[in-house]
């Protein structure tokens, strides 16, 4: 990348320098043949030039548009490349990857911190069932991504990525690898598919219950989720011996999972 080149706050650009970290956290994701792969934030594309030598193809997504002449000129030889330079929120994704005959999808990127949680939220949302998602991610958010039932860090996103994930960390990455130098240190996660879950009635029923539960932190079950029947609630929350006074922070996966179950 340019010396010389804008760096935007406002699109959390923090470049990784480290070629090293990067063909580690490539490798460690194994791969599979015909396979896609799913980028956010290519910046200059280092990561990217990872991901190419691995993946039948790789769709990156990219909401700087001053970055689509380095990207188009550095890529312009590489056949197994798309960029799409739009903001990833918004788009369907499903729609997005409908051209790729593969066996695999995986997600693989360094993602902008500011977006990482409603990156997180519409990767688990989507019907696509990601091979691995691996990201790296500030080391507080790992912290709450891995959270149990009963610590200070549990919260809706822990909820969720359990119930369809296995979550392990690769590597820690310190703040003094990237360009420019952010206020925090880093961690790459890995997220693996469960091949058994929970069975869950309505998975959006669940969603929508969980990420409620979680609303105001300091108010307990009663006070969340009182446009639920709280009695069917209660009823559930005997049978773990709690009452409607719990908070959300004290109840573990399969609690929430039995609660969805009876409502629906």
């Amino acid at each position: 990348m340019n010396d010389n080149f804008n760096f935007k706050k406002k699109f959390g650009q923090n470049f990784l320098k480290n070629k090293v970290i990067i063909e580690n956290m490539v490798k460690k994701t194994d791969i599979l043949s015909n396979s896609l792969v799913i980028e956010v934030g290519p910046g200059s594309g280092a990561l990217t030039k990872e991901l190419v030598k691995y993946s039948k193809y790789v769709l990156a997504y990219e909401i700087d548009n001053e970055l689509k002449e380095v990207l188009n000129e550095e890529f312009k030889n590489v056949e197994n490349i798309d960029f799409i330079f739009d903001d990833f929120l918004k788009r369907n994704i499903e729609e997005d990857i409908k051209k790729y005959k593969v066996d695999n999808v995986y997600f693989v990127s360094n993602v902008p911190y500011y977006i990482t949680t409603p990156i997180l939220f519409k990767l688990v949302d989507s019907s696509i069932g990601f091979k691995k998602i691996v990201m790296m991610v500030q080391k507080e958010l790992g912290e709450r991504m891995s959270a149990t039932s009963g610590t200070r860090s549990y919260n809706a996103l822990s909820v969720i990525l359990s119930y369809s994930y296995g979550l392990r960390k690769m590597m820690n990455v310190s703040r003094y690898e990237f360009k420019p130098v952010p206020n925090v240190d880093s961690v790459v996660i890995e997220l693996i598919e469960k091949q058994e879950k929970l069975k869950v009635k309505n998975i959006d029923t669940f969603y929508n219950l969980v990420k409620d539960s979680f609303q105001f932190k300091r108010k307990n079950i009663r006070n969340n989720l009182k446009k639920y029947d709280l009695e069917k609630i209660e009823k559930v929350l005997k049978k773990y011996n709690k009452d409607l006074r719990v908070r959300a922070e004290e109840l573990p996966l399969e609690v929430f999972v039995d609660i969805t179950n009876e409502i629906c």
